[in-house]
């Protein structure tokens, strides 16, 4: 049973980003004073008098049929009001009810759910304020004066939707899922994934480049577990970012790189590895995240003998420091091989977080002094002491040494590859720390 939603719906520029973020207690949501800024659902977790819930924060919902992005910014407004548990319309205190208020609210009291309703930007919070009396008219109860930008009447809100959430299941804190991070440059199917594993337009598709501007959360749950996939906006060049929209959008990747314990690097086969792939890679490794490569549009690749193995040769010869990260050829358009991911998934997570036993790390690294000498420095010789397990995801180790300055890098990637050849650890880079024995 996973937690319940809560879902933030209303007209473009309102402010339910802003509202968002306070609940969430981050700055999750992409603010800036543009309609249509958020486009897809952003979800983020919150807790209040002790019961957990997931916030949805969704695009502006506006009624224009000509365009198609509006369109699509409706229709993720109608999924996230359909898994709602309550409803959160944010309306302008300043601007009074619109007609598009009206229209808005209409098809809420359709969907018969709770529905609290938030006048937003009501700074002058503490006054008598006869202009709220006009939103009575939408039909929805007793409007919630606040001002998301000062913080003021937001817990009242709160306390309004713990008293809407529907009775708490036992399971309904499981925190067992795996969180993965789909990665990668603008329009090489990121979104195309997560759709066609969910089996709904969770998310906008477009072939428009950077469509995806924030990192967004979608649940999900087969017989091999449960799981958080987090769609990111593509990475571009720096050169290419100009607006400040798309420069939150490369600060959104990287979070969402941070709290996911797997990254999916998708890679268009067509274009190959490309400098902004090598970009992106980075980030992961230098992370410690687990990390599978995903060959998307595998089905429209020209093949012929050994055509595979040579394009895995080529993915590794330019991201060589990604050596021990799986590859997977897919097509997220036809779902060729896509259900290969979760166990790949599974196995690179549990590898992130492998741990092992000092007796047997010290026993494999006596192994692999004997097969190869430690180096000498102007007469000196490298002395490891012993090994320890300082931390998991990634696996990172801490060697004691007579000195570091003679633990070269060739040695310490020696050790990694004896480390590597014992326990696997596929998918995960793998960190060791030198430290220099006192005494």
């Amino acid at each position: 049973m996973s937690k319940p939603m809560v879902a933030i719906v209303g007209r473009p520029n309102v402010g339910k980003s802003t509202f968002f973020n306070y609940i969430i207690g981050k700055r999750i949501s992409i603010v800036e004073d543009t309609p249509g800024v958020t486009r897809d659902r952003v979800y983020g977790e919150a807790n209040w008098r002790g019961r957990n819930f997931t916030l949805i924060d969704t695009g502006g919902i506006e009624f224009d049929e000509s365009d198609d992005i509006t369109v699509q910014m409706k229709e993720q407004a109608d999924i996230a009001i359909s898994m709602a548990d309550v409803i959160i319309f944010v309306t302008d205190a300043k601007q009074g009810v619109t007609s598009q208020d009206n229209e808005i609210a209409l098809m809420l009291r359709k969907s018969n759910k709770p529905i609290i309703l938030v006048c937003n930007k009501a700074d002058n919070y503490g006054k008598e304020a006869p202009e709220i009396y006009e939103f009575y008219n939408l039909g929805l109860g007793d409007p919630y004066r606040v001002s998301s930008v000062n913080a003021i009447g937001i817990g009242d809100v709160l306390d309004a939707i713990y008293d809407k959430l529907p009775p708490k299941q036992e399971d309904e804190d499981d925190t067992s899922e795996i969180k993965v991070a789909v990665i990668g440059k603008p329009n090489v199917g990121k979104s195309s994934l997560i759709n066609k594993i969910l089996g709904e337009n969770r998310l906008i598709v477009s072939n428009q480049a950077g469509t995806t501007r924030d990192a967004i959360d979608s649940n999900f749950e087969n017989e091999h577990g449960k799981y958080v996939f987090i769609d990111t906006a593509g990475l571009r060049r720096h050169s290419k970012v100009d607006e400040k929209i798309e420069k939150y959008s490369v600060i959104r990747t990287s979070l969402a790189i941070e709290r996911a314990d797997v990254c999916i690097l998708m890679i268009d086969a067509n274009q190959g590895v490309t400098e902004q792939d090598t970009k992106i890679a980075g980030e992961a490794h230098e992370a410690g995240k687990g990390i599978i490569i995903a060959v998307n549009k595998w089905d429209e690749y020209e093949k012929q003998n050994g055509t595979l193995e040579k394009y895995k040769k080529a993915v590794y010869e330019k991201l060589s420091y990604l050596s021990y990260a799986p590859i997977l050829f897919i097509s997220a358009k036809t779902g060729q091989r896509v259900d290969k991911l979760f166990e790949l998934i599974n196995s690179v997570a549990s590898q992130n977080a492998l741990r092992v036993s000092t007796a047997v790390l010290n026993q494999v690294l006596a192994e692999a002094i004997a097969v190869v000498q430690p180096p000498t420095d102007k007469g000196r010789r490298l002395k490891l002491y012993y090994m320890t397990q300082a931390s998991t995801k990634p696996p990172t180790f801490v060697v004691f040494v007579n000195d570091k300055k003679l633990f070269h890098f060739s040695y310490e990637r020696y050790l990694v590859n004896q480390l590597r050849k014992e326990f696997g650890l596929v998918g995960t880079p793998i960190r060791i720390i030198s430290r220099e024995k006192i005494g």
